[in-house]
């Protein structure tokens, strides 16, 4: 047997997961607060040694979103199209989306790019072969003085010649395959890779989370990108290990509330949309969590209707703890609290992911349908820490929310990733697929 521990270091927490191979049986789960504030080698060290338990651990594999994840900004051309490819693709990345450009680059735009703060720049534009507005946007970048990686993602006729331009000025550039190689046809996978190292090699380093290169030679992903890997093995399965269909995952965390869902295209109903849909995706509410954004949970329930009674006391609940992110329920009142902050993000976050929405251009995108669904995960520290009663009542809103404008998991089990497998289990997926689907199975699924 070999004894494999997976990290997920958190921007709070730092989960650690002890795993059997070849037979995924999970053997122990530990957690500690993240070092943020001095190295986070300290935190990540406490939680292997706490989960090993003095057991010879044989690997180590690290994910991370400590210090806010990774912040990607996107540039297209045409707002509808490729602007629109590049934001599915970043989605599905692992990344949040926190700046979307299209169009040629002006000096206003660049200003607007850098007040976003992004880690990575997704540059896109033109189909292959087609338009070459994409040299303009890299010379603005040059001549603005950006000195963020970029992803080059576009026309292939003159991807090149735009990473060339880049590098020459110092720009960190990786030229990948074109996100939209003509239209319609939407290939995430290659930009997807490019984003993951250029996060690897250039931001976990860059953000200062610990002192010399250990931390960053053992990150292998962002947190959200083992996430949703481990989602598409539930869907799909291993090798040996069959899948359930369609999936859908809701972590609802301090920061962010993050869905993720892994669907079967339907055959009979062919796309129409410029950018097709990507089947296999992850949104993330960067105004939705129960801690640092929990007044943002507040405004967004106002605005979807969902606030009827106890409005006074949500807002200053929600205030407390914005001002407060380390705040620990301590009483029934502040877990009931914490509880409904939690459903409310749910709520929003899911139909944000899966209904029906404009697209600047005059286009309208299909949504995504949830119907289908077998299982509802439901992950982070307010569902983990609820028993099963509470944990349902967060999860509700994914059967039976039929104002929220979309197509809903009625039929679906809803469980809780408990021992923080989810992340794990995606971490062995590319190499040890049929392990890790076992992981999933029987530390989330109903006996």
């Amino acid at each position: 047997m070999t004894l494999v521990v997976c990290v997920d270091v958190g921007s709070t927490y730092t989960k650690a997961a002890a795993v059997e191979l070849p037979s995924g049986v999970l053997v122990a789960t530990a957690a500690h607060p993240t070092t943020i504030g001095t190295d986070v080698l300290i935190g990540l060290d406490a939680a292997v040694a706490a989960v090993a338990g003095g057991r010879e651990i044989d690997e180590l594999r690290v994910c991370s979103s400590a210090g806010g994840g990774l912040r990607l900004g996107v540039i297209g051309y045409e707002r509808a199209i490729t602007a629109e490819a590049g934001w599915r693709v970043g989605l599905s990345a692992g990344a949040r989306v926190v700046h979307v450009a299209a169009g040629i680059l002006d000096q206003a735009a660049m200003a607007a790019l850098a007040a976003d703060r992004p880690d990575i720049v997704l540059l896109c534009g033109g189909t292959d072969g087609g338009d070459e507005s994409v040299l303009q946007n890299a010379t603005a970048l040059v001549e603005s003085g950006f000195d963020k990686p970029v992803v080059v993602a576009c026309n292939a006729k003159v991807a090149n010649t735009v990473g060339q331009r880049l590098t020459d000025a110092g720009i960190p550039a990786t030229v990948t395959a074109n996100v939209l190689p003509r239209i319609g046809v939407l290939d995430a996978m290659p930009a997807r890779l490019a984003i993951r190292e250029a996060f690897i090699r250039h931001v976990i380093g860059g953000k200062e989370l610990s002192q010399g290169p250990r931390f960053q030679e053992l990150v292998s992903c962002a947190t959200p990108d083992a996430v949703l890997a481990a989602v598409e093995l539930l869907a799909d399965g291993g090798p040996g290990e069959p899948g359930l269909g369609d999936v859908v995952v809701v972590d609802v965390g301090g920061a962010t509330t993050d869905v993720y869902s892994a669907l079967a295209p339907d055959a009979d109903e062919p796309s129409t949309e410029a950018v097709t849909t990507l089947w296999r995706g992850r949104t993330v509410e960067g105004d939705l969590g129960v801690r640092w954004n929990a007044v943002g949970i507040i405004a967004a329930a106002e605005s979807e209707g969902l606030l009827s009674s106890n409005v006074a006391v949500l807002r200053s609940g929600a205030q407390m703890r914005a001002g407060d992110p380390a705040f620990l329920a301590g009483t029934d009142d502040e877990r009931l609290l914490d509880l409904e902050l939690a459903r409310l993000a749910l709520t929003v976050a899911v139909r944000r992911h899966a209904r029906p929405y404009d697209v600047p251009g005059g286009t309208r995108t299909k949504g995504r349908d949830l119907s289908r669904a077998r299982l509802v995960v439901g992950s982070g520290g307010v569902l983990r820490h609820a028993d099963g009663a509470a944990a349902g009542e967060v999860l509700a809103p994914l059967h039976a929310d039929v104002a929220g404008g979309w197509r809903l998991a009625e039929r679906a089990e809803s469980v809780v990733d408990r021992d923080y497998v989810l992340a794990a289990a995606g971490l062995l997926s590319p190499d040890h697929p049929d392990a890790a689907m076992r992981l999933l199975r029987t530390s989330l699924l109903p006996n």
